[in-house]
C-alpha cells in the first residue's frame, strides 16, 4: 500500500510540477513543449521502475520504422502509454476525444503539441475536416500520428473489436502502419489496484505495408495486436 500511495503522489506531483515549469512554453516553440512531454514519459518510467519495482521490457524496439512516413496503431490499457510512447518514439501526434482538450492547461498543452481531435459521438463540422487535417500533418511533419484503434483504456483481457478510424486513416494516408501491444493494463489498470514487481512490455510489432484492402487491414492489426497481447499477459 505504501509503494502504492508513494508512486501515486510522486508521478502526479511531476506531471503538475512539469505541467507548471513548462507553462512558458506555451507561448513559445512547439518544439519546447514537445520536449515537456517527453520528459513526462520517462518519468512516468522512472515512477514504476523506483516505486512499484516494475521493469519496463521493450520487445521488438528493431522493428520501429525510421525512414518512412507512418502512423501508430497502439492498444490502450493505462495512462503510462500516453506519457511513454511520447519518449519511445519521435514525439507522436495524438489523435484523441474532443473532451480532452477542455481540460484547464493540460488541453492547452495538448493543442500546442498539435494533437488532432475528434468527437466520437456526433458528426460535427470539425469532424468532417479530419482527414484533411491528418493529410495536412503528414504532408508537413516527420512526427508520426498515433491512434488508439480501441478508442478508450481496456482491460486486458477486453477483445472489443477495433474501431472503424483506424481503418480510414490506413486506406487514406497510404503510409505504413506501426502496430502496438502492450500489458500496461496488468500494471497500471483503468479501474482497480496497481500491481507490484510485475514486467511491463511493451511490443514493437512488425510494420503492416500500405496498399491492402482497408477491411483486410483491420483484421490483421486487431489479429496482431490481440494475439501479442495473449503471449505477453
Amino acid at each position: 500500500m505504501i509503494k502504492k500511495t508513494l508512486f501515486l503522489f510522486f508521478f502526479y506531483f511531476g506531471v503538475i510540477f512539469v505541467c507548471i515549469f513548462f507553462l512558458p512554453s506555451l507561448i513559445l516553440p512547439q518544439k519546447v513543449v514537445i520536449y515537456g512531454g517527453k520528459i513526462l514519459g520517462f518519468w512516468a518510467k522512472f515512477c514504476l521502475e523506483i516505486f512499484l519495482s516494475v521493469k519496463l521490457n521493450i520487445k521488438g524496439k528493431e522493428k520501429i520504422i525510421k525512414d518512412k512516413k507512418f502512423f501508430i496503431a497502439c492498444a490502450h490499457q493505462s495512462q503510462f502509454e500516453t506519457f511513454f510512447l511520447q519518449a519511445l518514439f519521435d514525439s507522436p501526434v495524438f489523435i484523441l476525444k474532443k473532451e480532452l482538450l477542455k481540460i484547464p492547461i493540460f488541453g492547452w498543452y495538448l493543442r500546442k503539441i498539435g494533437s488532432i481531435s475528434i468527437d466520437r459521438n456526433k458528426i460535427t463540422k470539425d469532424n468532417l475536416g479530419f482527414s484533411d487535417q491528418i493529410k495536412n500533418h503528414i504532408n508537413n511533419s516527420n512526427r508520426p500520428i498515433i491512434i488508439f484503434p480501441q478508442a478508450t483504456r481496456l482491460e486486458v483481457s477486453d477483445r472489443s473489436p477495433f474501431k472503424k478510424g483506424v481503418k480510414r486513416i490506413y486506406e487514406e494516408l497510404n503510409i505504413f502502419c506501426q502496430p502496438i501491444a502492450l500489458n500496461s493494463g496488468d500494471i497500471w489498470p483503468k479501474n482497480g489496484e496497481l500491481k507490484t514487481n510485475k514486467i511491463l512490455t511493451i511490443s514493437v510489432l512488425d510494420p503492416i505495408t500500405p496498399g491492402m484492402n482497408a477491411d483486410q487491414f483491420l483484421n490483421i492489426l486487431q489479429e496482431n495486436i490481440y494475439q501479442e497481447i495473449d503471449r505477453i499477459s
